[in-house]
């Protein structure tokens, strides 16, 4: 992956990041937050890709003090705000994005997050993956990594922590008294075999969801929403854990709010798909999410 990533240029990157946009827009994903790793003209090539292929676009334009390549790196606080506020300056929306507790130290954390809830940008970060992030964490800071976010000011109603896996009750408690989301991402967590969302906790705790494609192994954001219920199923022994237009929010609202998006664009289905025959109206989304993929998508014209 690092090595692929080493050989692209703002040049090559354009028409794979339009390649993907199209699939995504076409799959019924009508926003991308862009977790961008590969440095400020990559970031323009980017943003030119999602205007083409008419998907909404916030640059979440990743810090990363240590680890990674020596491309995905800045050399400081500013340095990274510099590059910010230049994507700002072209008119695109961004994030800020402090990679992980991993990528960024303490210092890092608690000069972005003082940045982003002074400026009223939202802030996303991954925390809490995989086990051995949470153990590198202990062993650093001696907290986990949502108590670090937490202690940092990283956390609050503009922020998204990506996957939480492994979260615990106690950083559980602290989402939700932040008034943060998490970016689940079933697919892509269930292709590197990173584990579930403790998604019956998170959904107890009335944790705001939304729903990530990640690495693309899958892109359809139905796949997402049913593997998200099929995991919560799972945990709970149950049927219907999520109710229907709860999973409707977590694919849509929720993921707009994640974004700082006031609005959206609505997708439109084919309801003569043979995935719906003899589909009744109102029960529509729930067909959608139980039974259908990306196909059933009326590609945008």
């Amino acid at each position: 992956m690092l090595a692929e990533a080493e050989r692209q240029t703002a040049e090559s990157v354009g028409p794979l990041y339009a390649s993907t946009y199209r699939e995504m827009r076409a799959a019924g994903f009508t926003a991308v937050g862009e977790f961008h790793y590969l440095g400020l003209e990559t970031a323009l090539a980017a943003a030119e890709a999602a205007e083409e292929a008419a998907i909404a676009f916030v640059c979440v334009h990743a810090a990363y003090a240590r680890g990674g390549l020596p491309r995905m790196r800045q050399d400081s606080v500013a340095a990274y705000l510099a590059e910010l506020e230049a994507l700002r300056t072209h008119g695109i929306a961004v994030a800020v994005a402090p990679h992980s507790v991993r990528a960024c130290p303490r210092d890092w954390l608690e000069q972005l997050g003082r940045y982003a809830w002074e400026n009223g940008l939202p802030l996303h970060v991954h925390a809490n993956e995989q086990p051995r992030e949470v153990e590198e964490c202990l062993a650093e800071h001696g907290v986990r990594p949502i108590e670090l976010l937490a202690d940092c000011g990283c956390l609050g109603a503009r922020t998204t922590v990506v996957h939480a896996t492994h979260a615990n009750g106690a950083e559980l408690d602290l989402l939700r008294d932040s008034g943060s989301t998490i970016c689940v991402c079933p697919t892509t967590e269930a292709d590197l075999g990173d584990g579930f969302l403790p998604a019956v906790r998170v959904r107890h705790r009335g944790i705001r969801l939304c729903i990530g494609s990640d690495s693309n192994v899958r892109i359809d954001p139905f796949e997402e929403l049913r593997q998200l219920e099929g995991i919560a199923r799972r945990q709970d022994g149950r049927r219907g854990v999520f109710a229907t237009e709860e999973l409707w929010e977590i694919g849509g609202a929720n993921g707009a709010s994640s974004l700082g998006l006031e609005s959206w664009a609505e997708i439109e289905v084919d309801g003569a798909h043979r995935s719906l025959e003899g589909v009744a109206e109102e029960h529509l989304h729930a067909a959608l999410i139980a039974g259908c993929g990306a196909d059933v998508v009326v590609p945008p014209a």
